[in-house]
């Protein structure tokens, strides 16, 4: 395992408690119905990274069918608590299914990847969804790869992400949109939001 995700999952086994409380209850409602309005009622999502549990939860509410994935063990054991239902411990880069799912729903999770593994763990999310599938994305808007608070992050711009992904030719880009961060007393804090289709 590379050292960027071994601090990063360090930190989150560490922190598991206090980032599932700061998180779980945040309204994402707006950018959860923006992703669910391009996938069919009853539809299969994948929650890569899901973290507290927060927007698989809220999918399965919504009836969806949602396999949810981190690889911070101690978060995922405090999700499957919040969504009843088993999460999947796996680091992203191991990652590698095909045409299983309707939609991946990535919300800040792959920024924590070093370029050269987001490449791949991108076409691999693309490879996972079935022809005309969605993935939402979101990582904090900016030019900065390092580590940060105890994590590694890879900030993006929308020229950035164009390049990473020109040659993922499985990609189409609907829409990128820069938002301020929902958690109170961080809307100053910029984010990148993307939506893809898997084409034919």
């Amino acid at each position: 395992m590379a050292w960027e995700q071994e601090t990063t999952l360090a930190y989150y086994n560490d922190n598991a408690r206090q980032f599932a409380d700061n998180t779980r209850d945040v309204d994402f409602h707006n950018m959860q119905q923006q992703f669910l309005e391009r996938i069919a009622v009853s539809g299969h999502i994948l929650d890569f990274g899901c973290g507290s549990g927060r927007d698989s939860h809220y999918f399965l509410s919504q009836g969806y069918k949602v396999t949810a994935l981190d690889g911070a063990d101690e978060l995922a054991t405090l999700a499957e608590k919040y969504i009843g239902q088993k999460v999947i411990r796996q680091f992203f880069t191991d990652f590698a299914e095909v045409d299983a799912y309707d939609g991946v729903w990535a919300c800040a999770s792959l920024l924590h990847l070093p370029e050269t593994d987001l490449r791949k763990v991108l076409h691999n999310l693309a490879m996972s969804l079935h022809s005309g599938g969605i993935l939402y994305a979101s990582f904090k808007y900016g030019d900065f790869s390092g580590m940060r608070h105890g994590r590694y992050f890879t900030d993006m711009t929308e020229t950035h992400w164009q390049y990473i992904t020109k040659d993922i030719a499985l990609w189409k880009n609907l829409s990128l949109w820069i938002t301020g961060d929902v958690r109170e007393g961080r809307s100053a804090e910029l984010w990148l939001n993307i939506l893809c289709q898997r084409m034919p």
